[in-house]
């Protein structure tokens, strides 16, 4: 039988000593919150988790980290020939691989962590049944190890805008903000979804095409000036509007400041992050058993 649970131990600080300590695993029922004293005490463990996920992801690749920035870059060119040059999508007075890039970088962020991190349990099943750990890190360090590409691929964001000759304005000191957001709702999602893929391995196969259909449903390649402003607030149930919204509105100074549509994502992105811990967190006890 597998016990997860609450985790009681005696002198912590032996950790960085080397020192045996004690432990006592303590079974769990029903709804149970996320212990922040086990995360704190378990922080070295995430930093190698993530570190791992960075080292497996291009380990053995020809171009390596290089495909940080050639994902998002690419995907931009396709998207300004067709949406661009085509169809004439309307880009709020800037240049339209600009508009394109600087949504693409939060959104990738978003979808590249919702992704991987999905299937985070089920990849590292061996080490769910062999030791404990504080299985929300597997999720959690999949999409933090994204943060490296997104990293490489903003420098490469910084290089178009002196191309087309803009430069930040006073809003970037709202980016940060916009970054945590993206990884607010990436984790949010991710953790309900790779709680859902160790009972029903078919999560995987839905998770691209939800993802897929989800970026159409976001302002990447279209403003949301383009709807009728009766219906932006409800389009802004999609926590993602605010975040590609407020990035290109921090970094580019496009659009108006965000107000009560980056009020509503805000809330939705609690209600995903809050309710997928408490749900990953429900689940886990089983997780050993299933996976």
């Amino acid at each position: 039988m597998n016990i997860t649970g609450k985790i009681n131990v005696e002198n912590p600080g032996s950790l960085s000593t080397g020192k045996m300590i004690k432990r006592r695993l303590q079974a769990t029922k029903g709804w149970v919150s996320l212990d922040f004293k086990e995360i704190f005490l378990f922080k070295d463990l995430l930093y190698f988790l993530t570190w791992k996920e960075i080292k497996v992801r291009y380990r053995q690749t020809i171009m390596g980290m290089s495909w940080a920035v050639l994902q998002p870059f690419f995907t931009m060119v396709v998207f300004s020939i067709f949406f661009g040059k085509l169809a004439k999508m309307p880009s709020d007075g800037i240049p339209y691989p600009l508009f394109c890039y600087s949504a693409m970088l939060p959104w990738l962020l978003f979808a590249n962590g919702v992704t991987k991190s999905a299937n985070s349990l089920v990849s590292n099943a061996p080490l769910l049944k062999k030791v404990y750990l504080p299985r929300i890190f597997l999720p959690l360090s999949t999409i933090v190890s994204g943060l490296i590409d997104f990293i490489l691929a903003f420098i490469i964001l910084i290089g178009m805008m002196f191309y087309y000759g803009m430069t930040p304005t006073v809003n970037i000191i709202w980016l940060p903000f916009f970054i945590l957001f993206a990884v607010c709702a990436s984790f949010g999602v991710g953790v309900v979804l790779s709680a859902l893929n160790v009972q029903f391995r078919d999560v995987r196969f839905l998770v691209p095409f939800m993802v897929q259909l989800w970026m159409f449903l976001t302002p990447v390649v279209y403003p949301t000036s383009l709807l009728a402003e009766r219906w932006q607030l409800l389009y802004s149930l999609n926590p993602m509007v605010g975040v590609v919204d407020g990035f290109r509105w921090a970094l580019l100074g496009v659009g108006s400041r965000p107000g009560s549509s980056i009020i509503i994502s805000l809330l939705v992105v609690l209600v995903l992050l809050i309710g997928g811990v408490f749900y990953f967190r429900r689940m886990e006890k089983i997780f050993a058993d299933v996976v």
